[in-house]
């Protein structure tokens, strides 16, 4: 399959931590499958940061989707929560924190990132979601 060729998966995960490894793992063999192993390891990091708020912040399921589209990889998690994620620290500030460090390495590491409420199967909450460029 043409690495331009656009696809989407999702995953639909537990409120259990577990779930950050099973999400790491997932979206590595989908970028392997998918000829995109170069972006695995950064995505494998933003991936695990976004279900691991998703898991800890807000109560129920939640869902890792993964899109390929015109060159960008898209990795973003729902949550039932439809209140907004606490804004992003200074990177440089929180290098040494234990905690609240998530969204300051998502906004470091990706090209860009947001969240928008979203309602999935008659549930509210939201969707968190960052962006790799091929390049």
């Amino acid at each position: 399959m043409p690495e331009s060729a656009p696809w989407e998966y999702t995953l639909h995960i537990p409120n259990d931590l577990r779930a950050v490894t099973v999400s790491r793992r997932t979206l590595r063999l989908i970028l392997t499958m998918h000829g995109l192993i170069r972006l695995a390891d950064t995505a494998e990091l933003l991936a695990a940061e976004l279900v691991s708020n998703a898991v800890r912040h807000a109560k129920g399921p939640a869902a890792l989707r993964v899109r390929w589209s015109a060159g960008v990889l898209r990795i973003g998690a729902w949550d039932a929560d439809p209140g907004p994620p606490e804004p992003p620290g200074e990177w440089d500030l929180l290098k040494e924190a234990e905690e609240g460090r998530g969204l300051a390495l998502v906004k470091a590491c990706a090209d860009l990132w947001g969240w928008q409420p979203l309602a999935r199967h008659g549930n509210r909450g939201k969707f968190v979601w960052c962006e790799l460029g091929a390049a």
